[in-house]
């Protein structure tokens, strides 16, 4: 018995060792908890004002604008310092990037912004109106990497960092490349970074810790999301449930370690893109998970 005891004290010993390594090594990102907006895009349209205060007080202290819904900079900015919140970057596709660069420029130098991300991107050639648009070539993601470089360097001039968001289908294999990987050859460093999505990498069946291991100064952003899977595998991201943070197929624990690792990292944000509980409960679900890995 006493053989016995001391194997369940030395396994119990070593169980919580290893956890608090887990944390203590995530913990070693320290970065505040961020949101990026779109996960309240039908509550900003109602009350811009008094949504960001709600996402304020569950514990969110940067945010990542995905739209200003006629907000000037001005209103903006108070609405933000009101809710104790820092805007710290924004989203903007890669047709708005194309059609309102001057003013998506002007808007975010006079706002202060210290991030602009192309959210998505598409084929050189646009598709006509009712038209479906066609899977990208790699000659399209060579255009989009030659565009962003022309982007970021326009935003550098400004005093602000230009950088890509990927989805999944930027690491199917095309004509014998893997788009991301592309992209990451073929931007310059100087003038675009990435915001890594490590729910899309996941289940895009991406690696996010190789990811950062291999590139350390490239990725700069992260997005952090969860997925439920599929009961049969599938490839089809349809197939993915979304879900809060701890409640899914990812642990983050290994990747915010990594990124602590690589040192150049700079805010980590929660996206919900999909409730199966109300949206600030949802929210308040993945900012305690985030906490306690950062704790």
């Amino acid at each position: 018995m006493a053989t016995r005891r001391e194997f369940v004290k030395a396994s119990t010993a070593a169980l919580c060792v290893a956890g608090m390594s887990r944390v203590a090594t995530a913990a070693s990102l320290k970065l505040p908890i961020g949101l990026q907006l779109y996960s309240v895009r039908e509550m900003l349209p109602k009350d811009y004002a008094g949504t960001l205060k709600q996402i304020g007080g569950l514990g969110y202290k940067d945010v990542e604008a995905a739209g200003f819904y006629n907000h000037s900079p001005a209103e903006v900015k108070q609405a933000m310092s009101d809710a104790g919140l820092r805007l710290v970057s924004s989203h903007h596709n890669n047709a708005d990037l194309h059609k309102n660069f001057d003013s998506i420029l002007a808007f975010h130098k006079e706002l202060g912004t210290e991030y602009v991300i192309c959210s998505s991107t598409g084929p050189k050639n646009p598709t006509p109106p009712g038209e479906k648009t066609p899977e990208m070539t790699i000659d399209d993601w060579h255009w989009a990497a030659d565009e962003f470089n022309k982007f970021g360097e326009k935003f550098s001039a400004a005093g602000i960092k230009f950088g890509y968001h990927n989805h999944v289908h930027e690491f199917d294999k095309i004509e014998g490349g893997v788009p991301f990987y592309e992209m990451l050859q073929h931007t310059n460093p100087k003038y675009v970074n990435f915001e890594l999505d490590c729910g899309w990498a996941k289940v895009a069946g991406a690696d996010p810790v190789e990811i950062l291991r291999k590139h350390p100064t490239r990725i700069i952003l992260l997005h952090v999301k969860d997925f439920i899977k599929p009961a049969t595998p599938s490839t089809n991201p349809r197939d993915f449930k979304n879900t809060e943070l701890g409640r899914g197929f990812i642990d983050y624990g290994p990747i915010f370690s990594e990124a602590a690792k690589a040192g150049h990292v700079k805010h980590i944000f929660v996206e919900q893109e999909g409730f199966d509980v109300p949206p600030l409960e949802s929210l308040k679900i993945d900012a305690d998970y985030i906490h306690n890995l950062e704790r």
